[in-house]
């Protein structure tokens, strides 16, 4: 399966927000808009060792997965000391589709992951050791998850319930440690702090939208949530963790086992979230991705534990019997969805199709590269930032690419060459339509309309696009706060997008 990850991550052009992380790593700044530094850090680390190439961008993806799956092992080893529960640990993953091969793309969610994980398992060897100098690499490990993802906070109601609920409490309350782990993880955190203190805490204003949207109720986002873990987790493999789950978390909470606890709560309190949130919000497909590892973890030591705590027979022959079944089924999908992509000629999700949805971006960087040496225009300009992105990564420096819109984005970033862009011609490359068309009167830019390029995968036409060149105007890097060239998207989104489950039904699907 890791080789099957090597020739997806080598073979599959990157995906749009993939490049957007890669241009990321080629600046130095504390933070970004969007998310922290993490996955420009990973980036950086694969490509410093392989160059820009898809391997390169998505290496450490590769190698997050196999230390998640170690960790695992280990976790559940030491609780059970049962071989075939640590085989169970090291299978879930990769049945299911998102950690089976999409741990191979490049995303804050890889690095989220692998700490999150991490962070577990010095906590288990804490439980384990009763030595609280591991609540001090469970703090690195923490603040090592918060410079990956923000959602790393909703690990926090885990950790309490660790160390409130069971009997230790009044020692742990009273020890220094916890303190210390919780300033450590504050310390590594830093770099963002000081960054959004810096900028008037952007990134926190931009994610919070999420948080604080209201919107009216929509069984189909709750339908779209279900759904979308359905696909992520595996249709066979999402019910039998979540029987697991409950399983630890009725052991756990009964008798006050910190690992059971730890484990259960890990997944039970966000998933618990997403949901409520899913009844008026759209759920971003892999906001709950970091959860289930746990639940894997779970999983694999309740069925080590029935027969020890008396469970019949006939019970644990047919939980056994489920969680086999769901691994096959689920490796096979895995299987399947990565032969469709690599091999296959078909394209069975038209559109809407995730890997297509950012496939052929090459068509539009030959067209235009064409259209700068037929009009001697010196840079690029584009309106959002996938096509900033995608035609970055192609262009790779030789041409200056330039989002003069959500300016937001690029805080800190460097020169991208701006003497070859100041009183000469650029070309302006726009997905149709052009929201950002407005703008354009705000300028004294004058257009001139040159062709129109589709974008097509596997004979659909995924997008289109409008090339102009661009003369007697020079794009502001850094605008004020105020600006329209600085404002960044409403994160929110629409409570009704067309929906992901039809496409679920007919494909399983692959996630950003």
């Amino acid at each position: 399966m890791t080789a099957l990850r090597v020739v997806y991550a080598n073979l599959l052009d990157l995906r749009v927000d993939e490049a957007y992380y890669w241009t990321w790593s080629k600046e130095n700044v504390l933070s970004f808009l969007d998310h922290p530094p993490m996955v420009a850090w990973f980036i950086r680390f694969g490509t410093a060792i392989f160059g820009d190439t898809n391997f390169g961008v998505r290496f450490a993806g590769i190698v997050a997965m196999l230390v998640t799956q170690l960790l695992l092992a280990d976790i559940v080893r030491r609780v059970t000391h049962d071989i075939r529960a640590i085989v169970l640990a090291v299978l879930m993953p990769e049945a299911a589709l998102y950690y089976g091969l999409l741990m191979a793309n490049a995303s804050p969610d890889v690095a989220l992951i692998l700490f999150a994980v991490a962070m577990i398992w010095a906590l288990v060897r804490l439980n384990q050791s009763n030595d609280a100098r591991w609540w001090l690499a469970a703090g690195v490990f923490a603040g090592l998850a918060l410079l990956s993802k923000f959602t790393a906070i909703m690990m926090l109601p885990a950790v309490a319930a660790f160390m409130l609920v069971p009997d230790w409490r009044r020692r742990w309350l009273r020890s220094p440690y916890p303190w210390l782990a919780a300033l450590i993880a504050v310390v590594l955190f830093l770099p963002v702090l000081i960054w959004n203190a810096e900028h008037d805490w952007a990134s926190f204003r931009f994610q919070l939208v999420r948080v604080t949207a209201i919107r009216e109720m929509s069984f189909r986002t709750v339908g779209d949530y279900i759904g979308l873990q359905w696909g992520q987790v595996g249709f066979v493999l999402f019910p039998v963790v979540l029987l697991g789950l409950t399983w630890t978390a009725w052991r756990g909470y009964r008798r006050r086992e910190p690992v059971a606890i730890l484990l259960s709560t890990f997944v039970i309190v966000p998933f618990c979230y997403f949901f409520w949130r899913s009844l008026s919000l759209r759920i971003g497909e892999t906001w709950p991705i970091f959860l289930w590892p746990a639940g894997f973890a779970a999983t694999a030591i309740s069925i080590a534990m029935l027969p020890r705590e008396g469970w019949r027979a006939s019970t644990i022959k047919s939980t056994i019997s489920w969680t086999v079944a769901a691994i096959v089924t689920g490796v096979v999908t895995v299987v399947l969805v990565f032969l469709y992509y690599i091999a296959s000629p078909w394209n069975f999700l038209g559109r809407i199709d995730p890997i297509g949805a950012d496939a052929g971006y090459r068509q539009l960087a030959d067209r235009a590269q064409a259209e700068l040496e037929k009009t001697g225009a010196s840079w690029i300009a584009t309106s959002d930032h996938r096509t900033y992105a995608m035609l970055r990564w192609y262009f790779n420096g030789r041409v200056p690419v330039i989002q003069i819109n959500e300016r937001s984005r690029f805080i800190g970033f460097r020169d991208p060459g701006m003497s070859s862009v100041e009183g000469h011609a650029g070309l302006y490359v726009a997905r149709q339509p052009d929201k950002a068309a407005p703008l354009w009167a705000t300028t004294t830019a004058a257009r001139e309309p040159l062709e129109r390029v589709e974008r097509r995968w596997r004979g659909i036409v995924m997008d289109t696009y409008a090339l102009e060149k661009v003369t007697g105007w020079t794009p502001e890097l850094a605008p004020p706060p105020g600006s329209p060239f600085y404002s960044w998207p409403l994160l929110a989104g629409d409570a009704h997008p067309p929906s992901r489950v039809v496409a679920l039904a007919k494909h399983v699907q692959s996630f950003r």
